[in-house]
């Protein structure tokens, strides 16, 4: 491997990646940046160095900033510093409506030529079902996929948890399956009826689970993502009231998170997704019902994936790598074959590694992760991108 800026007589750096598995790169569809705007909780270059010490080459930054990512102008800006800070690729989304406010679309095609590929209004679904439909139909003519957060917000205000016996238990406001359930359905049948790719964020329920099932089994250009955090932990977790639990869409049930599970594993769900999402901490002290939603997940998404998931590594390894990145539209570079003459977008990573989250060598500025004092299996050991080597050496886990 030769340093990034040396040329092909430059130092020589080897990596030791004894017991260890040489895989590409992993491709994260959904990662929250803060930036610009929210740099109190995560900057791109923090955010990226989380992604890079997670096994991340590249990396989907969600367009829910401040200012939003519906204009060249900032996405240009996301981009730059990805750039500025080397640690991955970074490449924005855009939304899919101006300030993500549902009533007006985005400039699809400028944005497109300014190289956004995938186009959300993530935090919020696109309510108006005829916005929509126009979305779905601009996109037909453009090589950009529309990625769905799929709630439909009448069914869900007030909500902090998801709407079963524990909410019921607790006497806390409910947030039903229906409302995500819905929304697949409704742009399932927008996909059915004008062709048009679709992508559906973050799924957490049985139901919606099937919706996608039976999509692909008619032949429907839909793909979906799921949580490290929806096949790991339940809404029980809520019992302690804290606000380090609170998710959108929220924790659900141990048949929801079987259902999930099972989804990966048989490949209705094509992607592992973090929607990590950093808050600073002073927010996450906050009660639970004004709490933001939103866990970190680029440190920790192999760990949980290889403890709960009960799936060969390299079906693992595909959900987070080679399938993120053709949805991404990032498959010329990243989840590559590895082989002579291919981009070296690698990650090393030891399947067998036990291990637990230790906050304070979180590289984010956040350290909203659930998974403290929980054991986790499998660890990145080194992260490359390109022919710049990313080492991550113990004790400090720096990249």
């Amino acid at each position: 491997l030769v340093e990034r800026g040396s040329d092909i007589d430059g130092e020589v750096i080897e990596l030791d990646a004894s017991g260890c598995v040489v895989a590409p790169g992993f491709v994260d569809l959904h990662a929250h940046l803060r930036e610009p705007g929210k740099e109190e909780a995560e900057t791109i270059e923090t955010g990226s160095r989380a992604a890079a010490l997670g096994g991340y080459t590249a990396v989907v930054a969600m367009p829910n900033t401040d200012p939003t990512q519906d204009s060249v102008g900032v996405v240009d800006f996301v981009r730059r510093q990805g750039e500025r800070a080397g640690l991955c690729d970074v490449h924005p989304s855009a939304s899919i409506t101006i300030g993500r406010q549902g009533r007006q679309l985005s400039p699809f095609a400028e944005l497109a030529d300014a190289g956004v590929r995938l186009f959300t209004d993530d935090g919020h679904g696109v309510q108006d079902p005829l916005l929509m439909r126009r979305a779905i139909e601009y996109a037909l003519g453009l090589d950009i996929t529309l990625a769905q957060h799929c709630e439909v917000e009448s069914l869900t205000a007030g909500a902090v948890m998801h709407e079963g016996h524990c909410c019921s238990r607790l006497g806390l406001p409910g947030w039903p399956s229906l409302a995500e359930e819905l929304m697949v359905h409704r742009d399932i049948e927008l996909s059915r009826l004008t062709g048009a790719r679709l992508h559906v964020l973050h799924l957490s329920t049985a139901r919606s689970v099937e919706l996608v099932r039976a999509a692909k089994a008619d032949g429907l250009p839909v793909t979906a993502e799921a949580t490290p955090h929806h096949i790991s932990l339940t809404d029980e977790k809520l019992t302690s009231y804290s606000a380090i639990y609170k998710v959108n869409p929220p924790l659900r049930t141990m048949d929801d998170v079987d259902a999930v599970r099972e989804g990966l594993a048989d490949g209705t769900i094509d992607a592992i997704a973090t929607d990590h999402a950093p808050h600073a901490r002073e927010t996450k002290e906050m009660p639970l019902d004004q709490a933001p939603p939103g866990m970190l997940g680029l440190e920790t998404s192999l760990g949980v994936s290889l403890a709960h998931l009960d799936m060969p590594l390299a079906d693992v390894i595909a959900a987070l790598s080679w399938k993120p990145a053709e949805i991404a539209g990032l498959a010329h570079l990243h989840g590559r074959p590895i082989a002579l003459g291919e981009p070296a977008n690698l990650t090393v990573l030891d399947p067998s590694q036990e291990w637990e989250v230790e906050p304070s060598a979180l590289a984010s500025r956040s350290r909203n992760t659930p998974y403290v004092g929980v054991p986790l299996r499998g660890r990145v050991r080194h992260t490359v991108l390109f022919l710049s080597l990313i080492h991550i050496s113990e004790p400090t886990r720096r990249a």
